[in-house]
């Protein structure tokens, strides 16, 4: 009974993200993985959604693997699909298995990311990427929600509880730090809603200040070569 209960609650905090992110996000990953000529044989995309990642990266990796906790309506039928609670235990994907592993906006969804990114750096091969996007909680947007509302723009009663976990880039950085990943860098989508609107930001005003008019980023890290 109980395990029932817990399997129709992970479906609904699933169903609340609706499967998808903002394309600019996407398009955050594709400019991560073209500034380090990342490619190869198989993408992982923990925590898929709808799989709208795959077009991004589609000719650059010849095998796609979504995984998530259900399959979203609309994931593409020619694609690999792996059903995981992300939360609890290790995907059923081996060790190094993948050039890159992508989570896209889905560390926010979880109740402990530091489990999560050991997950995807055991996924990734020596020399591969870690990629993961969620939203920037030092955006102008989100710390003057929380002056406000003493709680991150992302992270509303709205959000909750598919938004269970903020983290702040320097959270990103150490968690990837222990996972011994290397080349540590932060990006921002340069995407940033103007403040009580529904507007943004012009691109070419958020690029000059990415982080405090972004409201996500990106972490990206690479596995290093050889054994750890």
């Amino acid at each position: 009974m109980a395990s029932a209960v817990y399997d129709q609650a992970l479906k609904a905090r699933a169903l609340q993200s609706l499967g998808t992110s903002d394309d600019r996000i996407y398009g955050m990953v594709t400019e991560a993985l073209n500034q380090r000529d990342a490619r190869g044989e198989t993408i992982i995309d923990l925590g898929c959604g709808n799989g709208n990642l795959l077009p991004f990266v589609r000719g650059r990796f010849d095998r796609y693997i979504g995984v998530d906790a259900i399959r979203h309506e609309g994931f593409p039928g020619d694609a690999e699909f792996i059903a995981s609670d992300l939360d609890h235990g290790q995907t059923l994907l081996p060790d190094a298995c993948a050039d890159v592993v992508a989570a896209v906006e889905i560390i926010e969804h979880l109740e402990n990311p530091r489990a999560f990114l050991r997950e995807l750096t055991r996924l990734t091969r020596p020399g591969g990427w870690v990629i993961v996007t969620t939203p920037n909680q030092l955006s102008l947007l989100s710390l003057l929600t929380l002056v406000v509302k003493h709680r991150f723009s992302a992270f509303q009663d709205a959000h909750y509880p598919a938004h269970l976990t903020a983290l702040l880039e320097v959270d990103l950085r150490r968690i990837a730090a222990e996972c011994n990943l290397i080349e540590i860098a932060i990006s921002y989508s340069r995407k940033g809603r103007l403040v009580l609107t529904p507007w943004h930001y012009p691109e070419s005003l958020a690029s000059l200040f990415p982080r405090a008019l972004s409201d996500n980023l990106l972490l990206i890290g690479k596995k290093p070569d050889g054994k750890c």
